[in-house]
């Protein structure tokens, strides 16, 4: 399948749009909050353990439901745009996001929590795939679509390593809560600019939203992404199995039902296109390593090195700089070289950064940690972008909506996959750890729960014992935090193999379209 079969004849192709930077920066205030929401709860976590003592699994959960439903409606939410207006859709979704933000910020149970963050979820999808489609029909010009896509994606990218900066800042002078509270005035710019700016487009000939299509992709990616993170917890199971066959069954008929409809919610046979396919692997597998890298060192930095919450999201920064760098120059580089070197560049970068953190242990000193953060932030930022506009210039600006969700559902599935898979590793070799003598078994349960849980159950013990305690969960979080590094750096490496393949003779397209 060539980018032709799609191409639609339209006047207003080729047309610079006047305001068109304008309506890209509300666009990308969006995209940062959005990113910024999922990596924002890494520093909150140590406070909201204290405060909602959730288990576990419950913390597992609060990180990555928000991610789960964002993937799981993002399909069903950018089919919905084509339909009623991406506009309308972003604007309505950015009152909505405003409005649960606050459910979030004031949350008193692990569980209000949890059905919080997925509310946040299912407003977060309506965002994101609108505001790609949106760029999609406001720059008709390739080279100014890239640059465009190059901020977008360094907003992306950047929210989620700006999160804990952010975070830490608000940590040190509010309680949790607050890091939800921040939402509320950029939405209420967002809606207001966004009524003025930004045009509405829509495909003017839909079809109907398939709402048993919806549900099949909101089963279905949830209960593959559920399955994994529990194999990788506790290893076999039969909720495991049964969740893996349910999500594994809802996808295949989703599948199969997109195949036999006149308007799918997802046209299947984009993935026939080899370098779609490739893109969109390139995508997931980039933000898994990003993600699961940033949400498991904003831990580490401050339960193993002892750093305060803001100096914590600093120390973080490098991954933004790099990907914000990266970024806005990706569109040059891959007409420069090649789309398949760029990303294949940027996928090894952040697989040999990872392999670097497996010789991690409690006092590696700052310089290293930061030149990894910076070559994973240039890494995810050169190849995300290429990714991102490879998949946007596949399809006619009538589907924008539909390929901008297929790349979105990418990175959030690598997000969410990133906390849970690389998370489940930590969190199964962290709750092996020998407990000192001493230790009364409510506080050894409490320690073995969570690395916050141990440095919060150690106050009841005397000052030796609870050092050691701590000293012992610091050692198995660590250990934990390498093996996952490690598998990260693995299934990197070997996608930048497979990327070289798969994006071969793919490039970004020249000239404004007619």
């Amino acid at each position: 399948m060539t980018t032709s079969t799609f191409r639609t004849t339209d006047p207003t192709e080729g047309v610079r749009r006047p305001g068109r930077w304008l309506a890209l920066s509300v666009l990308v205030l969006a995209v940062l909050l959005v990113a910024v929401d999922a990596t924002v709860l890494g520093l909150a976590t140590p406070f909201l353990s204290e405060d909602l003592e959730p288990t576990g699994t419950q913390l597992l959960w609060i990180g990555d439901v928000y991610s789960f439903v964002i993937a799981g409606l993002l399909v069903s939410m950018g089919s919905l745009g084509d339909r009623i207006g991406r506009k309308k859709l972003l604007l309505i979704g950015a009152t909505a996001f405003g409005a649960v933000s606050v459910l979030n910020a004031y949350a008193t149970s692990p569980e209000t929590m949890i059905v919080a963050r997925a509310l946040l979820g299912v407003a977060g999808a309506t965002l994101m795939p609108s505001t790609l489609a949106l760029i999609r029909n406001l720059f008709h010009d390739p080279r100014e679509r890239s640059l465009a896509i190059g901020i977008w994606g360094a907003m992306a990218s950047a929210g989620a390593a700006v999160g804990p900066v952010v975070g830490g800042f608000l940590l040190e002078h509010f309680w949790w809560g607050s890091v939800f509270l921040i939402n509320l005035p950029v939405m209420a710019v967002l809606v207001l600019v966004g009524v003025k700016l930004i045009p509405e487009s829509k495909n003017p000939d839909p079809g109907p939203w398939d709402l048993p299509s919806v549900a099949l992709s909101l089963v279905g990616m949830i209960g593959v992404v559920y399955a994994i993170k529990e194999l990788a917890s506790h290893g076999p199971s039969l909720d495991a199995g049964l969740a893996a066959l349910a999500g594994a069954g809802a996808l295949t008929w989703f599948v199969r039902r997109q195949l036999t409809l006149p308007a799918p919610l997802l046209d299947m046979r984009l993935f026939r296109h080899r370098g779609f396919s490739g893109a969109v692997l390139a995508d997931l597998l980039t933000i898994l390593g990003l993600s699961g890298l940033v949400f498991f060192l904003s831990q580490f930095f401050q339960l193993v090195q002892g750093r305060q919450p803001l100096e914590a999201g600093l120390a973080e920064l490098p991954a933004a700089v790099g990907a914000v760098t990266a970024g806005l120059i990706a569109g040059v580089a891959a007409r420069r070289f090649s789309v398949r070197s760029v990303v294949t560049a940027g996928l090894a970068a952040v697989g040999l950064s990872l392999a670097v953190l497996t010789t991690l242990d409690q006092h590696t000193g700052y310089p290293l940690l930061g030149a990894a953060l910076l070559v994973v932030g240039v890494g995810a930022g050169f190849a995300f972008t290429v990714t991102a506009d490879v998949i946007l210039s596949s399809v006619p600006k009538e589907q924008a909506g539909s390929a901008s969700a297929v790349s979105e559902t990418a990175y959030e599935l690598g997000a969410a996959l990133g906390i849970a898979v690389l998370g489940s590793i930590v969190t199964g070799v962290y709750r092996g750890f020998p407990v000192p003598a001493g230790v009364p078994a409510d506080v050894a349960s409490a320690a073995h729960e969570s690395l916050g849980g141990a440095v919060e159950a150690s106050g009841a013990l005397a000052p030796q014992t609870a050092a050691a305690l701590v000293s012992a969960g610091q050692e198995a979080f660590v250990d934990g935090l390498r093996i996952a590094a490690g598998v990260g750096a693995a299934v990197l490496l070997a996608t930048a193999v497979a990327a070289w393949f798969l994006l071969k003779g793919q490039k970004l397209a020249d000239g404004i379209e007619h």
